[in-house]
């Protein structure tokens, strides 16, 4: 009986433990297995070195520089979390209580945390030393390559920045191209026992692939006087912003796209967030004047009008219910085509754009790019607008003639003014050198430019001589854009803007601009230069054409472009009736 018994208990402890090894093995192996992993195994992200940013020349605007990052393992940290959290929030300017929660044992199978990301080699040795003289335990440093911005703020606008977050970019190329830029991190997975790690146990890595550098058709010396000399104009005008562009005539590529107010791409965190973007591509604006010059090229490919036509140019002009004046008072006045262009006549380019019919100037303008994206490759470019054809009266016929009621960014207008330098061919802008692939997936930079015909060669030449007068002494608005030694074509802008509590141009405020290129009979630069809301007096000439001065002199003697040495423009602007009193 007693035997019995005795085989019966010891059948059902079998069975007992039998259903548990059951459970174990079967039901919830994974369940622990997951836990003996995470209690004896690690795993470290192994971050891939960014590509660098570069200008056209091979100087770094964005690199990658040794950094750290320095871990904690919890289980041996809790005893002195609050002195060590204090030394690390002060030294490395973190969050107390963030530190703290992370120092802080939560159980015995979290044995690893990011305590701070991508510090400078020197500070985090320095900090690990002051660490070390207290006897603290439980923390180390891993490879973590820290971004920086060797430039400051040249090009901020376009480079963007990297945030405390590596999974976030304020925009810009950063942003763009992302994908290139960041490659692939790694990993590396051991195991540890009594808080070190096992030398024979178990190890796997995965190496990361680092980031491939972005090459740009910036120059960064370009770049750099563009933005200081914008600055200056800005500030001493008292202007709310300005943006400037220079561009290779010949190929679209930008040398320089500058913005003022901008930013320290090093320290974006004091930056006011409405100068984190580039302004020359997502700011919009009427263009005024410098519009006149798609206008008269348009007019003159058609066959439309000459330099030579005459125009004879009333104080105001009704055109339905509105008067159009111009910026000067005059009587009636006797201008040529190439009269109205130098002198920047409102009046005599709306007469001249009657020989257009609305739908007709439309097509010209589509084809110069107006109401398009550039799609060179930036995040927050607006398109502009462009009014739908079937919209247009007469009245809007003549006011975008001369440059309002049409709404531009920088980098759309700069190029559609170096199509009258490239020979009535519109080459698309490029910032961008070769072929590259956005986190988007468009491919954009030189090896995808297109040309198209905008206007002809001829057309093209004869705008040019009736801009080189705008630049002219005595004759035109802006002597003072002109270069000594180089035939310069140049069209000044003042337009008003739309703003204030009513939303209409009284409230607005101006912008004033200037557009133009040089030698003005073989280009080969050309300069915009936009300047938003400056006090009272500015003008196109006297406020943007400083700055379009400078800066094309500048380039034109750093790339030793000679003058053509051939003879100035001598159209005439003005004609004398017959008296036939």
């Amino acid at each position: 009986m007693r035997l019995r018994i005795g085989l019966l208990v010891i059948a059902m402890l079998l069975s007992l433990f039998g259903a548990r090894l059951f459970q174990l093995q079967g039901i919830d192996s994974k369940a622990y297995a997951t836990r003996a992993a995470q209690a004896g195994l690690v795993s470290i992200e192994l971050p891939a070195k960014r590509g660098r940013i570069l200008d056209r020349n091979g100087v770094p605007l964005a690199e990658s520089v040794a950094g750290v990052m320095i871990v904690a393992d919890p289980t041996r940290t809790t005893p002195n979390a609050e002195a060590i959290a204090k030394i690390l929030s002060e030294r490395l300017g973190l969050d107390y209580f963030d530190v703290l929660s992370k120092l802080t044992k939560k159980n015995d199978q979290v044995r690893f945390v990011y305590v701070a990301r991508r510090v400078p080699s020197t500070l985090a040795s320095s900090v690990m030393d002051q660490l070390r003289q207290h006897e603290y335990v439980g923390l180390d440093t891993r490879s973590d390559p820290l971004r920086t911005y060797p430039a400051g703020d040249v090009g901020a606008n376009l480079i963007g920045y990297l945030s405390d977050d590596p999974a976030k970019f304020s925009g810009g190329l950063e942003r763009s191209f992302n994908k290139l830029l960041a490659g692939k991190d790694g990993s590396e997975t051991y195991e540890v026992g009594g808080g070190n790690r096992i030398p024979l146990g178990d190890n796997s890595e995965v190496k990361p692939v680092d980031g491939q550098d972005l090459t740009l058709t910036i120059d960064r010396d370009v770049q750099w006087y563009s933005s200081r000399v914008l600055r200056t104009a800005v500030e001493q005008s008292k202007a709310e912003s300005g943006a400037a562009v220079v561009m290779d005539s010949r190929t679209g590529e930008i040398l320089a796209l500058a913005d003022y107010p901008t930013f320290d791409a090093n320290k974006p965190g004091r930056a006011n967030v409405k100068d984190l973007g580039t302004r020359a591509l997502s700011d919009v604006y009427e263009p005024g004047s410098v519009e006149k010059v798609l206008t008269a090229s348009a007019l003159i490919d058609a066959g439309k009008v000459t330099p030579q036509t005459r125009f004879t140019v009333p104080p105001v002009l009704p055109v339905l219910d509105r008067k159009i004046g111009d910026w000067f008072n005059h009587g009636t006045i006797h201008l040529t085509m190439a009269g109205v262009i130098a002198r920047s006549s409102n009046i005599g380019t709306a007469m001249a754009a009657t020989e257009f019919t609305p739908e007709q100037l439309w097509s010209y303008l589509d084809k110069f790019g107006l109401g398009q994206k550039t799609d060179i490759g930036m995040p927050g470019e607006t398109r502009g607008l462009l009014p739908p054809r079937d919209q247009w009266s007469s009245l809007t016929r003549a006011q975008i003639a001369f440059g309002q009621g049409v709404s531009v960014n920088a980098l759309q207008m700069a190029t559609a003014v170096n199509t009258v330098a490239n020979s009535g061919q519109l080459v698309s802008p490029s910032l961008v050198e070769g072929r590259a692939t956005t986190s988007s997936g468009n491919e954009v930079g030189t090896a995808t430019t297109t040309r198209r015909t905008v206007v002809s060669p001829e057309a093209a030449r004869q705008t040019a001589e009736m801009m080189e007068l705008v630049t002219t002494q005595d004759v035109g608005t802006a002597p003072g854009a002109g270069i000594p030694g180089y035939r310069v074509a140049g069209k000044t802008g003042t337009a008003q803007e739309v703003g204030g509590a009513c939303n209409c141009y009284a409230d607005g405020g101006l912008a004033v601009s200037f557009a133009g290129f040089a030698p003005a009979d073989k280009p080969r630069f050309t300069v915009y230069v936009v300047i938003k809301r400056p006090m009272d007096g500015a003008s196109g000439g006297g406020t943007a054409g400083p700055v379009f001065r400078k800066v094309l002199s500048y380039v034109l003697q750093k790339y030793a472009v000679p003058p053509t040495g051939t003879a100035p423009s001598t159209l005439p602007t003005k004609w004398r009736p017959r008296n036939h009193g």
